[in-house]
């Protein structure tokens, strides 16, 4: 998740900057709050007096982590409502509706979507154990904003090996048909594309793949300086389920 923390207080600082209220929930953080802590720890960096709630439907789990509360950071017993004093600016909920069925999601988005601050932004995300391969998908009170992935680098062949951490709004979309599918095979055409320059490491292929996708007509969000930490920010209208 620090893949994702890093997107937050980076292109995303500004909503938390602006934040009339500098809440923030850390939903399902699962059997260990260190998720929690680490979140709150970087975004203090960016607003000192952020407020990070991490929520859980475990009991147990809440009366553990609150050892660890200190002023700006508490926990408490909740779930999708997200029972928190105030609207957040920011919600991340990480490998939490992967438990769910896909057809729960839209209900689950427009839960979340419906507690949040003006500005706000919920994160629904899912990572590998150890972080190599992290995907989001972002959206405001609204509607799906984007889809972002991100890889290390050295720790895959071919960028489409991501699918198997999708968010659950796409994952079972990887086939042929499907507008993630299409995304998917383009990454894996331009990184291919681009091996003359793996001489010079995976950093310049990855940033040569970028650029043929956006030079390919893919609404690309981001720029050289994310691509250059192997991650990729596409439209959600992109890569959408069809319905």
């Amino acid at each position: 998740m620090r893949r994702l923390d890093r997107w937050l207080t980076g292109p995303q600082a500004w909503r938390l900057r602006s934040a009339a209220d500098p809440l923030v929930v850390d939903l399902g953080y699962g059997a260990s709050p260190a998720t929690a802590v680490e979140l709150f720890e970087r975004l203090s960096v960016i607003r000192p007096d952020v407020r990070v709630v991490g929520i859980e439907i475990e009991p147990e789990r809440v009366r553990l982590a609150q050892e660890l509360e200190r002023p700006g950071l508490s926990f408490q017993l909740g779930g999708f409502e997200l029972p928190t004093p105030g609207r957040p600016v920011l919600v991340r909920a990480f490998n939490v509706l992967r438990q769910y069925e896909e057809s729960d999601v839209h209900d689950i988005w427009r839960l979340v979507q419906g507690r949040l601050a003006p500005g706000g932004l919920f994160i629904d995300g899912t990572c590998d154990e150890i972080g190599r391969r992290v995907t989001w998908v972002a959206l405001d009170a609204g509607r799906p904003l984007s889809l972002s992935l991100s890889m290390r680098f050295g720790s895959f062949e071919l960028p489409s090996e991501v699918a198997e951490r999708l968010p659950k709004a796409l994952i079972h979309r990887n086939v042929p048909g499907e507008r993630v599918h299409s995304y998917l095979q383009a990454m894996d055409r331009a990184w291919l594309e681009a091996a003359p320059l793996a001489s010079f490491g995976n950093r310049q292929r990855w940033t040569a793949m970028c650029r043929a996708m956006l030079d390919g007509g893919w609404p690309v969000q981001d720029g050289p300086s994310r691509w250059r930490l192997g991650e990729l920010t596409v439209s959600w209208d992109a890569v959408a389920p069809k319905v």
